[in-house]
């Protein structure tokens, strides 16, 4: 039972379930803050009742987020110690920024915003959050450094073959990283967007079942008032449909940014990694179409078995060089210099265990790279296309009463994440079989790459990494049960769920024994 591949399994599964949890963060936090700015500078009642609804959702979703994030490093240390021992001199840098800056600001600004309301000063309190929201943002940048590093190393030296920072700075302003940084920032921003779009729709769905709001012979909303449901009233309408069309506004201007930053990125990737760009566009031979659909042999490897269906001339020349007619090298190409460059068989190195000498395959599974490419633009269509729908729907002020159409609406918010999720799998998946990828580039550390065979801790066994991996699926399990309940609970609560005083206005907003009631 080879650990390598369990442990990849691991890693990928972890991984890609935190990351669920990172792009709404990010995407979420500077609007609820940007909320609760409208409110200190309109005293409006609605925008009060905006920033504490989805800032519960959003404090819900980031507490989760750092309990799943804390096993990436553990995994580093247990599963691949030689890979840690490898980046180690370059990761320690960006990844103490990230704890000790970053994080920190981000986890303490955060407490003092939940237990400040009522006790701060509003400005202060508003503060506060822009500094823990501003620390998310950071923290992110770090992180997508050291991937970057991983993608493209560079700012280092080979020494006893290991690589040994010299230049921090070049680390920090690689262009990797500062492409896929604003890559990741607008994604993150498109989840958020959706999340607010298809949990008001939902909301002003309920009104217009209930009876409280109503259409007029225009088709105009009439807004009415239920005082027995508890802050189902005027504002209760305002809230939702201001939060719907700010989460459709920012969702068709994130889909721009991300399209504009995911042509910068994707061209750096034919530079860097040409590899990976050629098996995301099932393109075999040197040529200058893009593939819309190409079909193989489940599996295969072998680029005889990948047929174009559909392909449109130029166009991949295009997202490479800006041009249509510049020629890019395909698969049939690529390996042989490739093999040249780095060998036809992995190393007679202890560090390979039993797959020393093995034959490399450098071609990633074509099947996840090809469809990742397309699953990610796809979703981002859906995602952005629903937010226009849901602008001109809503033009009138409210939702049709069709629940159909609702649960679309909620099911739409998963478009984004599913972009984000195919995205980084992509990324990932085909950067191997290399953990780090070489630098082809002109000025490129020649030398500085690793395998992804070397990178598994050499004394841990594949049962080992199963018991592991169940352990994980397990609590991580019991974690999504946890989250999905108190984010479903809370959103069918609505703006009362997080402000129980709509429901008995005599109370204050808060108890002085219970300084958490609004966190939980």
């Amino acid at each position: 039972m080879d650990p390598l591949e369990i442990a990849r399994w691991q890693f990928g599964i972890t991984t890609v379930y935190h990351f669920v949890m990172v792009p709404l963060t990010l995407g979420l936090g500077p609007l609820v803050a940007i909320m609760q700015t409208m409110w200190v500078r309109t005293g409006q009642e609605r925008y009060l009742r905006m920033t504490k609804f989805w800032g519960k959702l959003y404090l819900i979703n980031f507490i989760v987020g750092v309990a799943t994030g804390l096993v990436q490093e553990f995994q580093f240390g247990m599963a691949w110690s030689e890979y840690a021992r490898f980046v180690g001199d370059v990761f320690g840098a960006p990844l103490a920024m990230e704890g000790l800056l970053a994080f920190f600001f981000e986890s303490t600004f955060l407490g003092l915003w939940i237990f400040g309301w009522s006790r701060l000063p509003k400005k202060l309190h508003l503060a506060v959050l822009w500094v823990a929201v501003a620390g998310s943002v950071v923290s992110a940048f770090f992180i997508i450094v050291a991937n970057s590093w991983m993608q493209h190393p560079v700012g280092v030296e080979l020494v006893d073959g290991r690589p040994v920072l010299t230049d921090i700075w070049a680390v920090l302003t690689n262009n990797t990283a500062l492409t896929a940084y604003s890559h990741t920032l607008m994604g993150a921003l498109a989840v958020g967007a959706a999340f607010l779009v298809g949990i008001s729709w939902y909301q002003l769905w309920q009104r217009r079942r209930d009876g409280i709001d109503t259409t007029d012979a225009t088709g105009r909303v009439v807004v009415g008032s239920r005082p027995s449901i508890p802050g189902r009233d005027a504002v209760d309408h305002s809230v939702w449909i201001r939060s719907l069309r700010i989460g459709a506004v920012v969702a068709v201007l994130a889909f721009g940014g991300v399209a504009i930053t995911g042509d910068a990125q994707a061209k750096l990737m034919f530079e860097q990694q040409p590899l990976k760009m050629a098996a995301a566009e099932g393109a075999c031979h040197d040529g200058t179409s893009f593939s819309v659909l190409s079909i193989g042999n489940l599996g295969s490897q072998n680029c005889d078995d990948v047929v174009g269906v559909i392909e449109i001339p130029g166009i991949l020349s295009f997202l490479a060089h800006g041009d249509f007619t510049t020629e890019i090298k395909g698969v049939n190409t690529l390996i042989p210099e490739y093999q040249a460059e780095y060998g036809t068989n992995l190393p007679d190195n202890p560090l390979y265990g039993d797959r020393a000498g093995q034959p490399i395959n450098y071609l990633p599974i074509m099947e996840v790279t090809y469809w990742g490419f397309r699953l990610m633009i796809g979703f981002g269509i859906l995602a952005a296309g629903v937010a226009v729908l849901a602008l001109w729907l809503t033009r009138k002020g409210t939702v049709p009463r069709s629940k159909p159409l609702m649960w679309a609406a909620v099911a739409s918010i998963l478009a984004p994440f599913a972009a984000n999720i195919a995205g980084w799998v992509f990324t990932e998946m085909g950067r191997q079989p290399f953990v780090v990828a070489p630098n082809p580039t002109p000025g490129g550390v020649d030398g500085v790459f690793m395998f992804t065979a070397a990178a598994v801790s050499p004394a841990v066994t594949g049962e080992e990494i199963i018991f592991s991996l169940a352990a994980f699926a397990l609590v991580y399990g019991a974690i999504l049960v946890v989250e999905l309940r108190l984010l479903v609970r809370y959103v069918r609560g609505g703006a009362a769920s997080a402000m129980p005083e709509l429901g008995h206005p005599d109370e204050p907003d808060q108890k002085p024994d219970d300084v958490l009631a609004f966190a939980y």
